[in-house]
């Protein structure tokens, strides 16, 4: 299984007084999310699930990687996805889908718990920047996954990729 590990945009700020789970992706966070998304697809991303945590930001998140990555159905909310829920409970919410690819939207710190959780190296310090996109090949479901990293695709990246093609 290839999981797709997925940082939500850039999101305004918490007004004072208001919730966190509010708060909604800015203009420039969605650019740099679709800049990331559209060099994902053209890479061949087609997962066949996208769970996300319920959370406004990364809702918005998965729906616009539903949206370019062509996926049939609508994103899955899971509070497994939650800030502060345990990288065993995501992997046990995920080896239930019988999918080849499936894509993770999120929060930090715990995607990069998350990554190294799959990767079978809970030491791992990863700068998960908001909108990248992390790529791992699972081999198998068992309870404590081995997996490979393949790539990680930043904003940074993906930018430059849009801005070569807009001008080349």
């Amino acid at each position: 299984m290839v999981v797709y590990v997925l940082r939500h945009g850039i999101a305004e700020d918490a007004p004072p007084g208001g919730s966190d789970a509010d708060r909604a992706l800015t203009k420039p966070g969605k650019e740099k999310l679709r800049n990331v998304l559209v060099c994902a697809r053209e890479a061949g991303v087609r997962p066949g699930v996208i769970l996300t945590s319920p959370l406004r930001r990364a809702l918005q998140t998965a729906k616009i990687a539903a949206e370019l990555l062509r996926l049939k159905g609508d994103p899955i909310e899971t509070h497994t996805l939650l800030p502060g829920a345990s990288p065993l409970s995501v992997w046990s919410e995920v080896r239930a889908y019988e999918v080849g690819e499936l894509l993770l939207a999120g929060h930090e710190p715990q995607l990069s718990e998350l990554v190294g959780f799959l990767l079978g190296c809970l030491a791992l310090k990863l700068d998960l920047k908001k909108g990248a996109l992390v790529c791992i090949n699972v081999e198998s479901a068992e309870v404590r996954p081995q997996g490979t990293l393949k790539w990680i695709l930043t904003p940074k990246l993906a930018d430059g990729r849009a801005n070569a093609r807009a001008f080349g």
